[in-house]
């Protein structure tokens, strides 16, 4: 015994193993991962997802935390998009006057910085969170941007994926897509993906799923420390059997949750709950899911009845482009004081377009009882007049509004599926937009704010 004890004091005195040799890796390569092993510790204790209530289908409640954010974060949650990090309109000390911490989940693209700062640059400041100073918002990184960002299914080949952005055409491979992210250090974010509209043959669809699943395993396997936090894509067009055998074969890989793409690019209204479905019907309900491509409202309600917990807001910045601000009722219900006598022109009912000359001596606030930092101290009169006159902080004001807006409609949808009636809130929702789609299209004048909905809204 006594032998034995002196044995293994006489073995723990030796040097032990470094785990980088210093003939494989320089002292730069050496901190390099040792930094991002414990960034991915730190992740694994950290991010966590929960179901809380599950009453209408497959309709979900959650919590998600995050190591960025000190308070968890309800779900289903709109991503507030960026440019670079910060929202396009609304300045840094504005962000505080949004709800917390349901603002706090903020969305970017890689594709953004690959002009400019440099992925060195970004990663000797610290990452992103350093480089724009919010320490306690969550960034979800995704390769499509829907405002900056739209992927080129032609230009797409074996060897990356193809966007086209505001740039120009860029091929981005999946080793400098993950330099990127090594460099921005996001809570969460999607690997890449070929996406392809709804009109494509059925075998380009195959190769998109086939190249899909390949570069999720060379962005996992690029960065082992990152794959904590990766969500992994699945795509599949307009094909049900794709969307399925992409789904199974992003189970078959180690994700922290799942990045659905390829909506939004011709697909229906009517042949998208299939595809949703195909999709969520196999995911595990411990993992979140985020969708890019479904911004209206419509189209949210209907991800959040197929189980999607994650939603982009490319929907308001098309919204406050065209200088509209949202008013449609966030409990299914209230009218919020809808003003009967007023014209419909620069009104669908669910918006209305304060460049209209309507609103050049209103004097109530967008939303009578809204609590957002434009309704409390401006006036439809006074946006009017910014918009006219192309005053910059027309947009300021007008994107903190329906960002504002926006968190509540999804503040709602989480109270309905909580008391078990989001069925009946989704359907009071439709049906009360379908109410008003005839008078918008006799409405003489620019009715829609985004050329987005008019593409997409209803018919």
């Amino acid at each position: 015994m006594e032998l034995h004890l002196h044995f293994l004091g006489w073995l723990s005195s030796l040097p032990q193993p470094s785990r980088f040799p210093s003939s494989l890796f320089s002292e730069e390569e050496k901190r390099n991962r040792v930094q991002e092993e414990e960034e991915h510790e730190k992740k694994e204790k950290k991010m966590r997802f929960i179901v809380k209530a599950c009453r209408n289908g497959r309709a979900r409640e959650g919590v998600l935390h995050l190591g960025s954010c000190p308070t968890a974060i309800e779900t289903p949650s709109l991503l507030l998009s960026t440019c670079k990090g910060l929202p396009f309109f609304i300045t840094r000390d504005l962000l505080p006057s949004l709800p917390s911490p349901d603002s706090h989940l903020l969305q970017m693209s890689p594709l953004h910085f690959f002009e400019c700062p440099s992925a060195t640059t970004i990663s000797n400041i610290g990452g992103l969170h350093q480089m724009v100073g919010l320490h306690e918002h969550c960034f979800v990184a995704a390769p499509r941007d829907s405002i900056l960002g739209l992927p080129d299914f032609e230009g797409t080949n074996k060897l990356g994926a193809s966007f086209e952005t505001t740039g120009g055409r860029r091929l981005v491979k999946p080793a400098e897509y993950m330099k990127m992210i090594s460099s921005l250090k996001p809570d969460l974010w999607a690997s890449l993906a070929d996406e392809v509209p709804a009109w494509v043959s059925e075998k380009r669809n195959q190769m998109s799923v086939d190249r899909t699943v390949r570069w999720l395993d060379d962005c996992i396997g690029i960065n082992l420390a990152a794959g904590a936090s990766v969500l992994g894509a699945i795509v599949g067009g307009s094909s049900l059997d794709e969307r399925r055998r992409c789904a199974q074969e992003v189970l078959k890989r180690n994700v922290a949750g799942y990045w659905i793409g390829g909506f939004g690019l011709g697909e229906s209204m009517e042949e998208r709950p299939a595809l949703l479905a195909a999709v969520t019907d196999l995911l595990p309900e411990e993992r979140p899911r985020q969708i890019c491509g479904l911004g209206l409202p419509e189209e949210v309600l209907q991800g959040v009845a197929a189980g999607i917990d994650l939603f982009e807001s490319t929907y308001i910045y098309h919204l406050t482009l065209g200088g509209s601000a949202l008013t449609f009722p966030l409990d299914g219900e209230e009218r919020h004081g809808y003003d009967s006598l007023l014209s419909d022109i620069g009104s669908d009912r669910t918006k209305i377009n304060l460049r209209a000359t309507v609103y050049r001596k209103d004097t109530s606030p967008i939303v009578n009882g809204c609590c957002c930092y434009t309704c409390q101290n401006h006036t439809r009169a006074y946006l009017n007049h910014l918009l006219n006159v192309h005053e910059m902080l027309a947009h300021i004001l007008l994107e903190i509004h329906n960002t504002y807006h926006y968190l509540g409609f999804f503040r709602s949808i989480r109270k309905a599926i909580k008391s078990g009636d989001f069925n009946l809130f989704h359907q009071r929702f439709i049906e009360g937009r379908r109410d008003h789609l005839t008078p918008v299209a006799l409405c003489s004048g620019p009715c829609i704010g985004s050329s987005q909905e008019s593409r997409l809204r209803w018919t």
